[in-house]
């Protein structure tokens, strides 16, 4: 499934195509493209059919973004979508394609030119053409390459892309929580002010203006539930707690309403150091999600179910590599270390027989991308003299290199699909070593939020016991 969106820019061209292209970003350009003009001339050329043209002013240039659900799909796979929508709906327009692997979701950078370089026509968007052409086409390539889209009706505009990704991965958003625990509060309410009670004991902080708002303490900005659901404005909420109590008059509902009861955690007798601290952990982070935890939980646990998902991927890559100990982690970490250094050596001496020929795959790519223009030229249109040139420049240097153009073509592609595997061996064993960091960081802080856990559920034990 990709989510698009698209930017109308006044300025900035050449910062933009930097930005794609960055190399940090697409596993040093490999992950890159062009359509109608060459990655490293894009911005001259660009600037070059707004003069031909005469059309300098307005907006320079429309970057698309194409995000992808994490785990769906290959760089490459989505790099061959997003040079099939630009066949596709940017005919004749130049555009500079990096697809962008430093994130855990993949995602693709489109950034074309205004202008049409064979027509001269300005490239107009608005909400019809982004539902009916961007969003439309792109849809229909990720069904065609085996991808799911967002089903019609669907709002992908109502929410943000991290609430949209989170729900897509299955998992609890900021907003799912607050709305369950409204809805909880609601039903529990005698009245507005009792109802207002019971969310700042769930660790809420409230906003009282034209709009209701509430965040968890620690959080910076206010969420604004009204906005979506009337059941969520203050006259909601009041008119459902008199519904309530209606009910309860009519003997409908039952004055109190039940609630499972918590039970402490039993040690897991399998598991031992790392994996027994991550075991405790995830079940007390279940249990909150499922509404089942001591009163008054602190807010900082209950940010901490949104990163539930995350600490199961660790408990998860603690147990497939037997990981229990400090010495465990350790020695891990030394292997770890010392593929990621041969696989990087391996790469110095790719990119090195990838330097060498360079200037004859760049020539391939120019013969390739120039064929159009070169076509243009000989029909007589004038503004294709560079464009022209630079091609025959590019034919003449493959003929007088005395390779072959289908042996060269096949090597080009052969190193480049080996790169593309040792950045993805590469990839992999960095995360590997980022979740062995993340892991020794999170440790400490776990077996702190457990002890104080279990402090006050001893401080609730105490006084119900008490009470009786």
């Amino acid at each position: 499934m990709a989510v698009t969106k698209i930017l109308a820019r006044r300025g900035g061209l050449s910062q933009a195509i930097a930005y794609v292209l960055n190399g940090d970003k697409t596993e040093e350009q490999i992950l890159t493209a062009a359509q109608g003009c060459l990655t490293s001339t894009a911005c001259h050329a660009m600037a070059a059919v707004k003069q031909r043209w005469n059309k300098t002013d307005g907006v320079q240039l429309y970057h698309v973004i194409q995000s992808f659900r994490p785990g769906e799909l290959s760089p490459e796979l989505a790099l061959e979508i997003a040079r099939e929508f630009a066949r596709e709906h940017l005919l004749g327009y130049q555009a500079i394609i990096g697809v962008h692997t430093d994130r855990e979701h993949i995602h693709a950078h489109i950034v074309f030119n205004s202008v049409n370089q064979f027509t001269g026509e300005k490239y107009h968007s608005n909400a019809q053409s982004y539902y009916q052409q961007i969003r439309g086409i792109s849809d229909r390539l990720c069904r065609e390459h085996g991808l799911s889209v967002i089903m019609a009706g669907e709002s992908a505009k109502a929410i943000s892309y991290v609430e949209w990704l989170r729900r897509s991965k299955g998992q609890p958003t900021f907003r799912s929580m607050l709305e369950a625990d409204l809805r909880a509060a609601i039903q529990d309410a005698n009245d507005l002010g009792h109802f207002f009670l019971l969310m700042e004991h769930m660790g809420y902080e409230i906003h009282h203006g034209d709009r209701l708002g509430f965040r968890l303490r620690g959080q910076e900005r206010f969420q604004y539930p009204g906005r979506r659901n009337t059941l969520f404005t203050e006259d909601g909420i009041r008119a459902a707690i008199q519904g309530n109590l209606a009910e309860i008059e009519a003997g409908s509902r039952p004055a109190v309403l039940s609630r499972p009861k918590y039970r402490p955690y039993l040690a897991h007798p399998k598991y031992t150091g790392f994996l027994a601290l991550y075991v405790h952990y995830l079940y007390l982070l279940g249990k909150i999600g499922q509404r089942q935890y001591p009163p008054r939980m602190t807010p900082h646990l209950r940010q901490e179910v949104m990163r539930f998902e995350q600490y199961r991927t660790q408990f998860d890559f603690l147990r497939e590599n037997e990981i229990v100990t400090q010495a465990d982690m350790d020695a891990f970490q030394t292997r770890t270390e010392e593929s990621l250094a041969k696989l990087i050596k391996r790469r110095t001496i790719l990119n090195v027989r990838k330097k060498k020929r360079q200037k004859l795959y760049t020539a391939l790519a120019d013969v390739e991308a120039l064929a159009p223009s070169k076509a243009l030229y000989e029909e007589g249109l004038t503004g294709m003299e560079a464009e022209f040139e630079r091609y025959m420049e590019a034919v003449a240097l493959l003929k007088s290199s005395g390779v072959p153009r289908k042996r060269l073509t096949e090597e080009k592609a052969e190193i480049y699909e080996q790169l593309a595997e040792l950045n993805r061996e590469i990839r992999a064993e960095r995360q590997k070593l980022k979740l062995c960091h993340e892991i020794q960081n999170q440790v400490p802080v776990m077996e702190q939020d457990i002890q104080r856990t279990e402090e006050h559920q001893k401080e609730v034990r105490e006084l119900e016991y008490r009470r009786r």
